[in-house]
């Protein structure tokens, strides 16, 4: 997506969610000056939404803490409104460097006004995403970024990312995305709201970018938090020690307790059905790494039949390659020991994975499964890389999958 592109008007998407900015007030004074980035657009962050917030939040201003994967010298945010039910006021976006790591302490000379369709506030419709206009700053590779946003007005439902593994900051009473020390956002808070996606361009901007669709393994559950240790951010870290014309962002599209087939609350829609949303909408991407199925196997209502586990997966597969991506697919890790498991679930589990790596469905396969499992006890994993409930790995076990991807097969 080249930078005209950016100043389009509305722009719908496969699976139906509208990428919408409309009017707002004018932008304020301060405002980083327009220029054109070199390169196309890629993507180097994503917090995945997966439901709203009843709740929600009136005047109250969020500064949300994610981590890059690729640098640029231009960035642009997503602001998402994807579970809203009535459309959603920002009134004041800003982005930053922060001056350190996970703090919401802004680095001086790095705060620069965010626009959309070039005014300062944005009503996104329900269902819809807003993407800004881009924004000059230098960000570097496995960097933090600090996006602020504050909504005025009514309360309204807040989409949102549950298990982001790293704090965020928060304010109520005013409009204080523009402020610059810490003390301004006196509350923590332990999700991602509203920011879907942030891209970047320019000339540290990698060709294209990997998304890796999964649950919460994928997600990082029970890694530590402010560590960046999930098995995405090893394989980013692989990646930036390449070749520079393989440093490619990686796109984390995991949602805990997401399913192959069903749809789950809290737990966002199935993979089936968020894959153009979250998968195939996203600037850059080249690859997709699916690793699924293991909620539909262990969670109620139960899916044992591996063979609609994996005609799920096969359709994920032929859409990604329909949209010429290239598709990986990740076996499905041990759980035994867990209190979930049962013989007749760790049958279903080990049919789908004989079908993942000899089915033919993927371009390349990696082998989650053979790198936790413990060999004397194949249905478990290792307690070297049991995060302790037998089911979803700690550092080491996520450490051990990012490094078990064939960089090759990107």
């Amino acid at each position: 997506m080249g930078w005209s592109e950016a100043f389009r008007g509305p722009v719908a998407i496969a699976s139906g969610v509208a990428l919408l900015a409309l009017g707002g007030a004018s932008v304020s004074a301060g405002a980083a000056p327009r220029a054109r980035p070199t390169g196309p657009w890629a993507g180097t962050w994503q917090g995945t939404m997966a439901a709203a917030m009843d709740g929600g939040c009136a005047d109250c201003t969020i500064r949300d803490v994610v981590h890059t994967s690729i640098g640029g010298t231009a960035v642009r945010v997503r602001l998402s409104n994807v579970f809203g039910t009535a459309p959603l006021l920002v009134g004041h976006t800003t982005v930053a460097l922060p001056a350190v790591p996970g703090t919401a302490q802004v680095a001086p000379g790095t705060l620069r006004q965010v626009t959309f369709h070039r005014r300062a506030a944005v009503t996104v419709a329900p269902g819809a995403e807003a993407v800004s206009d881009p924004v000059l700053l230098t960000v570097p590779a496995r960097h933090d970024l600090l996006v602020t946003t504050y909504t005025p007005g009514r309360r309204v439902r807040m989409s949102y990312h549950p298990i982001a593994m790293r704090h965020s900051f928060f304010a109520g009473g005013a409009d204080v995305a523009n402020a610059l020390d810490a003390s301004a956002f006196p509350s923590p808070t332990v999700v991602w709201r509203f920011v879907s996606g942030v891209d970047v361009a320019g000339a540290t901007a990698a060709p294209g970018s990997i998304v890796a669709l999964g649950d919460s393994i994928t997600d990082g559950y029970r890694s530590s938090d402010d560590a960046d240790h999930r098995w995405t951010d090893v394989l980013t870290g692989r990646l930036l020690r390449g070749p520079a014309q393989r440093r490619f962002g990686v796109l984390n599209a995991g949602i805990g307790g997401n399913r192959v087939l069903l749809d789950d609350g809290e737990d966002g829609p199935s993979a089936l059905h968020r894959l153009d949303r979250d998968v195939l909408s996203r600037p850059g991407v080249r690859t997709v790494i699916v690793l699924e199925g293991i909620n539909d196997i262990q969670r109620a209502p139960y899916q044992l039949d591996a063979a609609k586990i994996t005609a799920g997966l096969a359709e994920i597969a032929v859409r990604s390659r329909a949209r010429g991506l290239r598709v990986i697919g990740g076996t499905l890790t041990p759980f035994g020991g867990c209190s979930c498991y049962t013989a007749r679930k760790e049958r279903t589990r080990q049919a789908v994975n004989s079908w993942i790596r000899t089915g033919g469905a993927f371009d390349a396969v990696v082998d989650f499964d053979a790198v936790l499992r413990d060999a004397r006890h194949p249905h478990r994993m290792r307690p070297a890389y049991d995060s302790g409930d037998h089911l979803h790995p700690g550092d080491a076990g996520y450490a051990a999958m990012g490094d078990a991807v064939d960089l090759s097969t990107l």
